[in-house]
């Protein structure tokens, strides 16, 4: 299914009957990362499933954005679609996205998966590069030398960035250097929503310890921590997920969404 708004065609995902439930994906995948999940929940609520613009099959946003960006949209989205105060489950980058929703206006639960938000503590090999690619590009983007530099810069960009930053292309390269530098942990006190972590134990990419962060900042927060699980823990451990998750939201199931 397709939607547009801001210009912007948008993929989504929806089925069930009951309350709202929001499922947002993180960087890197789109909706089908999901399905097993929206599968299940689509048996107890109105599931919707969306890709966020650059991602799956929604077009990618006009400008360089940030998560404060794709909060809006979301809530253009969930506008549109009469979705009033879902409940919202994010992994990831879509942690990110919950996280700037739910401390700005009412959420009554959100679940999030390995959530990022919490900007890393940086080496000082990290620093070195970054202060080394930044006067090599200061050198090489210098005119006459232009036409030159900027196939060594590519390379050097490809050496030193991350996976998501290797394959990310045009805008959507810009926005993940602007999402991934920004630090959400300010936001986390002000998140009412009754709020379930869940990490995998062996997650890499975003620690547990950042779950226990957000679990002492956010009032109403509980982690769970997945044995043998990583980043995308709700699948290494998709049946004790759907049972930790079908208790956080056991009475929610029985409920019978409002017609508007």
């Amino acid at each position: 299914m397709f939607i547009t708004i801001r210009n912007l065609k948008l993929h989504y995902h929806a089925s069930g009957e009951g309350l709202p439930i929001l499922l947002l994906h993180g960087w890197g995948v789109d909706l089908t990362t999901f399905a097993p999940l929206h599968a299940h929940l689509e048996r107890f609520f109105h599931a919707i499933s969306l890709d966020f613009p650059g991602f799956g099959q929604s077009d990618p946003p006009p400008a360089v954005w940030g998560t404060a960006e794709y909060a809006d949209l979301v809530r253009e989205f969930m506008q549109a679609m009469q979705l009033d105060a879902p409940i919202l489950i994010g992994h990831s980058f879509g942690g990110r996205v919950a996280i700037r929703l739910a401390s700005s206006q009412p959420i009554p639960k959100m679940i999030l998966f390995g959530s990022a938000g919490i900007r890393p503590k940086r080496s000082l090999k990290y620093y070195m590069k970054v202060s080394a690619f930044k006067a090599a590009k200061m050198i090489l983007t210098l005119p006459g030398i232009r036409a030159h530099g900027e196939p060594i810069l590519e390379r050097f960009r490809n050496q030193a960035g991350s996976a998501d930053y290797r394959q990310a292309t045009g805008v959507m390269r810009g926005t993940f250097i602007k999402v991934v530098n920004e630090d959400l942990r300010h936001l986390l006190p002000n998140i009412a929503a009754s709020t379930l972590l869940i990490w995998g134990e062996r997650d890499t990419a975003t620690p547990v310890a950042d779950g226990r962060l957000m679990e002492r900042l956010i009032p109403d927060a509980g982690l769970v921590v997945l044995k043998d699980a990583g980043h995308y823990a709700f699948l290494d451990r998709f049946q004790q997920t759907t049972l930790i998750v079908n208790n956080f939201l056991k009475y929610d199931m029985s409920q019978i969404a409002s017609k508007p």
